[in-house]
């Protein structure tokens, strides 16, 4: 992946996929194999460094729609990452802190003429955003197992809400079938089955029957 997309250019990869699919554990495994296999630099950026501030997220209600629209700061992302990381110039890897509901002001990262970036988070291939990438990866996980997932950061959440069909977990379920929805049209360069992550699997679905586009 990170030797195939446009060698001896700068090249952006968008590593996409729910809540709890591993995108951060797999883009971080991918940065620190890099140096062994890729013969390339390869930087890593989360869209997550890229939220709005929660009154801007909730301004509109907390139901699955404003999940979807209202997470991101996608001009932010491509003024201080994509823009500079494609015209050859150092980029800013975050400027806010979701936790701390906080500005954050990172050091610049300096890449090379042909670095690799990837960028972690869901909604990437969002209408809006889906021409910036020059090659995607989606991570297929069941709901079953991804809702769980992510919940584990949050060792507070309520006993129950691990089912994907709790009231506490609407507002992102509904918010990632919304997206798949919008995403139909610009379908990944590679799926990877991640259910298990000690052993992912390469997927090769049929076109014409694409089952990535639905939540299992």
């Amino acid at each position: 992946m990170m030797l195939a997309v446009r060698p001896g250019e700068r090249a952006v990869i968008a590593i996409d996929g729910v809540d709890g699919a591993g995108k951060s554990h797999l883009a971080a495994e991918l940065v620190s194999l890099a140096p062994h296999v890729a013969g390339r630099e390869v930087h890593r950026v989360s869209i997550d460094g890229f939220h709005h501030p929660r009154a801007v997220r909730v301004a509109r209600g907390t139901g699955p729609d404003t999940f979807y629209r209202d997470s991101y700061d996608y001009d932010a992302f491509r003024e201080r990452v994509l823009g500079p990381f494609r015209g050859g110039r150092e980029f800013v890897p975050a400027v806010h802190d979701v936790v701390s509901d906080e500005p954050v002001f990172p050091d610049p990262v300096e890449a090379s003429d042909d670095a690799v970036l990837l960028v972690d988070g869901i909604f990437l291939r969002r209408p809006e955003l889906a021409g910036e990438w020059d090659a995607s990866l989606m991570l297929l996980v069941p709901l079953a197992v991804s809702v769980p997932r992510g919940n584990a950061r949050f060792p507070d959440r309520p006993a129950g809400t691990d089912d994907p069909a709790h009231p506490a977990n609407q507002r992102y379920v509904g918010g990632q079938r919304l997206y798949l929805q919008q995403a139909r049209v610009h379908p990944p360069t590679w799926i990877l089955d991640n259910t298990d992550l000690q052993r992912p699997a390469l997927l090769e679905p049929d076109p014409e029957e694409p089952q990535w586009l639905d939540l299992p």
